[in-house]
C-alpha cells in the first residue's frame, strides 16, 4: 500500500505525521526486482482537493510496473475510471465517492466487472468506542457502521473491500483484527486487512485470525532497522510460503 502526496511517496501514523519517503517510480523498479505480488497506490489529498489521482502517473506506473497495481484518489465518474484502466491499472479503488454517491459502485461494477471495483473503508472509533467509516483522507465522520457499509458495497458489486483502520495506519503493531474479522464475516467477497503490519507474523493473523482474504502492507515494506530508516524491502516467496504453510 503506497500513498501518494504531490508527485511523492508518504507514510504516514494514524493518517497524519506524513513523512516523504521518495520517489514512487523508483519505488516500482525496486519492488519489480523484489518480485512484489500487486501494488496499490492511494492518491491521499486527491478527494480533499477535489480532483483524481493523475493519469499520466498512472501511465507511468503501467509503463514500469511488471505485476498488477489498483490505484485510487478522488475517482468519481465512469469517464475516469475508464481512462485508469486503460492506463494500465487493473483495479480502481474508490473510497469518498463510494459514500457520496454508492450507486455508482453499481454502475461501475456493471460496466468495468466486479474484479476492477475495489471500496476501501477507512474506521475509527469515535464516541464510546463505536467504530465508524470516515472519508476524505479520514478526515470526515459519516456516522455510517462499517458492517452496514461493507454490505452495501457487496449489494452494489464491490469486487473486493480494502478495511483499514485509522488508529492501527502506520503504527506496526499488527491488524485490528476485531475489525478484520467483523468485515469479513459479514460479506462473501475478498476482505483485504490494512493498516498496522509491522513483521511477518502479523500478516498471518490477518488471515487465520481475522479472516482476511489478503493483506496489504505498507511501512513494514517501507522501514527498516529501530530507527525506521527508509530501506524498500520485501519478503522472498520461500518466506512467505513458510509463513502461510
Amino acid at each position: 500500500m503506497l500513498l501518494l502526496k504531490g508527485n511523492g511517496l508518504v507514510k504516514s501514523v494514524k493518517f497524519n505525521d506524513y513523512r516523504y519517503i521518495g520517489d514512487p517510480i523508483n519505488a516500482v523498479k525496486i519492488f519489480n526486482d523484489l518480485k512484489a505480488d500487486e501494488l496499490v497506490f492511494l492518491d491521499i489529498f486527491a478527494s480533499k482537493e477535489k480532483r483524481c489521482i493523475s493519469l499520466d502517473f498512472v501511465g507511468r506506473v503501467g509503463d514500469e510496473a511488471n505485476m498488477p497495481f489498483a490505484v485510487g484518489g478522488g475517482i468519481r465518474s465512469i469517464k475516469e475510471v475508464r481512462e485508469i484502466i486503460n492506463a494500465g491499472a487493473e483495479k480502481v479503488v474508490i473510497n469518498t465517492y463510494a459514500v457520496d454517491k454508492p450507486e455508482f459502485i453499481k454502475e461501475a461494477s456493471d460496466l468495468f466487472g466486479s474484479s476492477t471495483i475495489t471500496v476501501s473503508i477507512d474506521v475509527k472509533k469515535k464516541f464510546l468506542g463505536k467504530q465508524q467509516v470516515y472519508i476524505t483522507g479520514g478526515s470526515k465522520a459519516t456516522g455510517m457502521n462499517p458492517v452496514v457499509f461493507a454490505q452495501l458495497m457487496e449489494s452494489f458489486g464491490a469486487g473486493e473491500i480494502l478495511i483499514n483502520s485509522i488508529e492501527k495506519d502506520g503504527t506496526m503493531e499488527g491488524y485490528d483484527l476485531e475489525l478484520v474479522r467483523t468485515i469479513a464475516g459479514s460479506v462473501t467477497i475478498p476482505v483485504v486487512a490494512v493498516g498496522g503490519a509491522g513483521k511477518l507474523p502479523h500478516l498471518k493473523e490477518a488471515v487465520s485470525d481475522g479472516y482476511a482474504s489478503a493483506v496489504g502492507v505498507g511501512s513494514m515494506f517501507i522501514y527498516h532497522g529501530p530507527r525506521n530508516a527508509v530501506l524498500v524491502n520485501y519478503p522472498s516467496n520461500d518466506a512467505l510460503m513458510r509463513l502461510f504453510n
